[in-house]
């Protein structure tokens, strides 16, 4: 299919990133998995993209005529970025876009909320994608799967609050959908899991399905703020100790019927998350 035009998929190795691609992949589509080494994909087309060298930029936007867009990683202005990058893609023929946000940043929020609050004026075919905290949060080399592998704890400011976490591969499936699908979203979608759960009961599932002690240790936001700083931006520090904050406050405690709406199937339980992804970490 090599005649079609392409999706680019921006953090094509990612956590969502490599599931878009997969599912594009499974359906025939023409896909440029953009990376900073061009990691090769299965079924698709390795290309360079980082989004701090625009000279890649040109070369992942030949033939594209659609793109799925992952800001830059750690960046509290990925704006600064993204807008010059979004309209180059504008300019060399993409027609639809699909971003991923988040569901604490709302359109012309702070970071990715900038983008968002761009994007209809940018592009006519459009959908950003506000998924609730991930599950592969706890998975992998993620900050809280490598806490629950070497301490049995889980650090958050959130309280008690409760969050609709939600599977990757549901993320996923929406994206391909807006993608894919004859007329786009044009408009954002909160994506969550189908209930919600503190960070208590997370750490119950996981120490269920793993067999390991795990629980859940509860800090301040300061504490968490100043945690994250020894690894990452201080500005950004603050804006994910905040979003812990906001958790606390109520913020993520909803559900919604997106994942279901757009793909046709329920999302993911967590336990079945947990269970297909955590059980072997014993």
């Amino acid at each position: 299919m090599s005649d079609l035009q392409a999706t680019l998929v921006i953090g094509a190795t990612g956590t969502t990133g490599r599931r878009v691609t997969a599912g594009l992949v499974s359906e025939g589509r023409r896909v440029k998995a953009g990376g900073r080494t061009a990691t090769p994909v299965p079924g698709a087309e390795a290309v360079r993209f980082d989004w701090h060298e625009p000279a890649t930029w040109g070369a992942a936007l030949d033939g594209a005529d659609r793109v799925y867009l992952v800001p830059p990683i750690g960046s509290s202005d990925p704006a600064a970025v993204m807008l010059p990058f979004l309209r180059q893609a504008r300019a060399a023929g993409v027609v639809r876009a699909v971003l991923l946000g988040s569901s604490a940043i709302p359109s012309g929020g702070p970071a990715v909320g900038q983008v968002h609050q761009a994007l209809p004026g940018l592009f006519e075919q459009w959908a950003v994608l506000r998924p609730s905290w991930f599950m592969q949060n706890f998975a992998g080399a993620a900050p809280h799967a490598r806490s629950i592998r070497d301490e049995g704890a889980i650090r958050t400011a959130t309280g008690d609050g409760r969050v609709g976490f939600v599977d990757a591969q549901d993320i996923a499936g929406v994206a391909v959908r807006a993608l894919t699908d004859e007329r786009a979203p044009g408009t954002d979608l909160i994506l969550t899991g189908p209930e919600t759960l503190s960070y208590d009961d997370a750490a119950a599932i996981i120490a269920e399905v793993t067999g390991r002690p795990v629980v859940h240790r509860h800090v301040t936001f300061e504490e968490l703020r100043d945690r994250w700083a020894a690894e990452i931006p201080p500005a950004f520090a603050t804006l994910l100790a905040g979003m812990d904050r906001a958790i606390a406050d109520g913020a993520e405690d909803r559900t919604t019927d997106t994942v279901r709406r757009i793909t046709g199937r329920p999302p993911h339980t967590f336990r079945a998350f947990a269970e297909r992804e955590l059980a072997a970490v014993r």
